[in-house]
């Protein structure tokens, strides 16, 4: 038997079920859920990021949620302290960690102990890459880096430039790799529906989320100090709701767009995960939660 702590992990795309899934197993073995989605960290990112309500947690104590202010900048690195301080508590009360979440790169960070690049934050090499346009720069990243190009929001500035700054200091963004000696007995079980019913639950969910006062938040983040430019950075939702805010997409329009960019999302995810052959694949939620572990 393995003396390393045991960690399951549920994942998958945008809209699959992973939440639920990961309470009703939480419920069966005695766990606790790490949240691994890079906007959920944020405080008051609720509604727009499909955030797990208490109602949804069923009294299942969960990690990593509303640890950060939205106005600055939470990265990875300071995601995977989060999640790993969060699964020695855990662990040290002899419960289960569920880590349950879509950020491809959160997870991988942390079950294969992943170490960061040191690259600078907001140099003049980053400010002469961020004044071009996405197009170029996403360009850029292409020719650099293709596999990273394939999973990274084509649409963000930042994360486009910190990607391009990252592959000229080391040759490349780093890929999934599995090392030698991972600090966790990780199980990965990954939830894969039909595209067809993936993109319905995409819309069904848009739209859950707009009639529980999607935009009204927004415009309430903004009122407390958020600016339209870190919502633009936030990427999806947060980025075309405060283009609606400005008037420059109608509502008919900025749903229309948000459908498309979050199914592009959800491909992207899926790319990032088809990487990984250690993940187990399922085809339901059901499914995740009665996985044998």
């Amino acid at each position: 038997m393995s003396a390393k702590p045991k960690l399951i992990v549920i994942l998958g795309p945008t809209a699959s079920g992973k939440s639920g899934a990961a309470v009703e197993m939480a419920k069966k073995h005695n766990g606790e859920i790490i949240s691994a989605d890079s906007r959920q960290v944020y405080k008051g990112l609720d509604i727009g990021t499909g955030k797990v309500t208490a109602e949804e947690m069923q009294g299942v104590p969960h990690h990593c949620l509303d640890i950060a202010d939205p106005a600055t900048r939470f990265t990875a690195m300071d995601w995977k302290k989060a999640a790993e301080a969060a699964i020695a508590d855990i662990v040290s009360r002899g419960k289960l960690p569920i880590v349950c979440g879509g950020t491809g790169f959160y997870i991988s960070a942390l079950v294969d102990d992943l170490g960061f690049p040191e690259v600078e934050s907001d140099t003049e090499a980053q400010k002469e890459l961020e004044a071009k346009t996405v197009e170029e720069l996403f360009t850029e990243l292409q020719r650099l880096d293709p596999e990273r190009a394939k999973t990274i929001d084509m649409k963000n500035k930042r994360r486009l430039s910190r990607a391009i700054l990252i592959v000229r200091s080391l040759g490349s963004v780093p890929a999934l790799v599995q090392p030698a000696d991972p600090k966790y007995d990780a199980t990965l079980i990954g939830i894969a529906l039909p595209d067809a019913t993936l993109r319905d639950r995409i819309r069904a969910r848009l739209t859950a989320r707009l009639d529980a006062g999607m935009i009204d938040e927004a415009s309430k983040l903004h009122e407390a100090g958020l600016s339209y430019e870190r919502m633009d950075e936030l990427g999806l939702e947060y980025r075309y709701m405060a283009q609606h805010l400005q008037s420059q997409l109608d509502r008919e329009s900025m749903i229309a767009l948000l459908n498309t960019r979050i199914w592009q999302y959800a491909k992207r995810q899926k790319t990032w995960f088809k990487k990984d052959a250690r993940i187990h694949w399922v085809k339901s939620p059901e499914e995740a939660a009665n996985f044998a572990i």
